[in-house]
């Protein structure tokens, strides 16, 4: 399948959250569907895919790339999104996931997930920024794409209220960490917390500032052993 670009000059004329789906009618296609990420860069928590299918003629107003709104209107955004979709899908790939490939690969890895799942079999996919290459499908990766194309922000909001809700669930296990707060990204409050109680099982052991904590505590327990 071929990787489907559309001009400049005609993204241009059409500046709005529709332009790529309207390129992709266009070019004769019938099922859109819009993938995006949430969760590639905290330290702890899962990374989030959604895949999402909206109508042809359907316009959400508000609709924005997820980082750029308020908590409550993502709340309200993803409850109007799931009354609208044709199609909506989750993938998720845990802290030990992760671990056991890397970041970039396993959001690969997701991202196809989320669109094979899906209830309705798309033939143009929007996708934030991610080259998928073995996708059987024709697509476009968009650089910010969860700002100039109304599927992919869709995906874009339903992945980040899915992750944000599991970060705010995780946090009444693991309360010490105020992933409520900063759900899993390296802020200075969650910082000093890893350095206070260090890692637990929500935490990527192979990003940098969680490595360091735990070989630090790792040394600590092999010297209390050795004077033990």
């Amino acid at each position: 399948m071929t990787k489907l670009t559309p001009s400049p000059q005609a993204l241009a004329e059409n500046a709005d959250l529709f332009a790529y789906e309207r390129f992709g009618y266009a070019q004769g296609k019938q099922v859109i569907a819009g993938v995006d990420e949430v969760g590639r860069g905290p330290l702890a928590g899962p990374v989030v895919v959604a895949a999402v299918i909206l109508p042809r003629d359907v316009a959400i107003p508000g609709l924005n790339d997820s980082k750029k709104l308020s908590e409550k209107k993502r709340e309200q955004l993803y409850e109007e999104i799931h009354k609208q979709a044709l199609a909506i899908s989750i993938s998720e790939k845990t802290a030990q996931e992760v671990d056991a490939s890397n970041i970039y690969k396993i959001t690969q890895i997701a991202m196809y997930e989320a669109i094979a799942n899906l209830a309705q079999t798309p033939d143009y996919v929007l996708i934030d920024a991610m080259p998928l290459p073995a996708l059987a499908i024709d697509h476009s990766s968009i650089i910010k794409g969860d700002a100039t194309s109304q599927s992919i922000a869709a995906a874009s909001i339903i992945a980040k209220v899915t992750r944000d809700r599991m970060m705010v669930a995780m946090s009444k296990k693991y309360p010490e960490y105020g992933f409520e707060k900063h759900k899993g990204y390296g802020t200075k409050q969650h910082l000093a917390a890893l350095d206070s109680h260090g890692a637990c099982l929500l935490h990527r052991q192979s990003f940098a500032p969680v490595a360091k904590v735990s070989a630090r505590s790792e040394r600590q327990l092999s010297l209390f052993e050795t004077n033990d």
